[in-house]
């Protein structure tokens, strides 16, 4: 196992940390006894999180508010983290936004490439470098499913993830005998607040209850699959068919259908 035992300095650092997924990453590599960076916009909410973390498991939770969209706010915090004793790194701030390319708002269809993208790539450059020196350590980046495939009506998205999916599976080949690893977490329907902050309240109606899987189940399959060095974990029975169908169905079958279904989302 590449990845550090806890110890007092060292810290696992988790964007988007403040609900969902990230939320539950941090609450389960607190259980496994190490401490944390938790970062996000919303200081409120992760100042409440790494104090019950901090009592419920004793660990040190630090907190780090920083819009990941904002490269001024972003490069500082790259800054501090090149001063600090990283174990590990949890990429998984991102947000999405559904419907045609030509109606969404062009500055938040920016913003997405910058959280999905660009601030996943400024992190990891910023980090790895100590990781490798180090010789031991884990990545994982929260890509998803819909980075396998296009996706009308959730264009900016699907082609953000797709950078992310294929960034974090090639690392995980190039790291190989460093120490480092690097697992790619390709998620499908989860019960979060992404859906809300993506203004995607039909598909909570449409979507069948066994089709989702909590982000509890979510971010135990992703640090289990980080610790014992996976490539990728896909959680769930409904992201594991999209995972496949994603990438081996036609595209001449799969667009039209996927069209109508982010479509109707809205």
């Amino acid at each position: 196992m590449s990845f550090p035992s806890p110890t007092p300095d060292a810290r696992v650092v988790i964007t988007g940390a403040s609900s969902g997924i990230g939320e539950a990453l941090a609450e389960s590599f607190a259980r496994r006894g190490h401490s944390l960076i938790l970062v996000a916009r919303r200081a409120d909410r992760l100042r409440l999180l790494a104090d019950r973390l901090a009592t419920r498991y004793v660990v040190i939770a630090d907190v780090e508010a920083c819009d990941l969209a904002d490269r001024d706010s972003r490069r500082g915090l790259v800054d501090r983290l090149g001063a600090v004793d990283v174990s590990g790194i949890c990429l998984n701030a991102g947000f999405a936004t559904y419907g045609g390319i030509l109606d969404l708002d062009p500055d938040r269809e920016r913003e997405q490439v910058e959280v999905n993208v660009v601030a996943v790539h400024d992190l990891l450059l910023g980090v790895l470098p100590g990781l490798v020196a180090r010789g031991s350590g884990g990545i994982l980046v929260t890509g998803s499913t819909a980075g396998n495939q296009p996706s009308p009506n959730n264009t900016t998205y699907a082609a953000t993830k797709a950078f992310v999916n294929t960034l974090s599976e090639s690392l995980h080949s190039e790291l190989a005998g460093t120490g480092v690893t690097c697992t790619l977490l390709a998620p499908g329907p989860v019960r979060t607040e992404f859906a809300e902050v993506a203004d995607l309240g039909a598909i909570e109606q449409r979507l069948p209850a066994f089709a989702w899987v909590s982000a509890e189940s979510a971010a135990e399959a992703a640090v289990r699959g980080l610790l014992s060095g996976r490539r990728r974990v896909v959680p769930g029975v409904t992201a594991k068919l999209q995972d496949v169908g994603g990438r081996h169905a036609p595209r001449a079958i799969l667009s039209p259908i996927l069209r109508s279904a982010y479509g109707e989302f809205r």
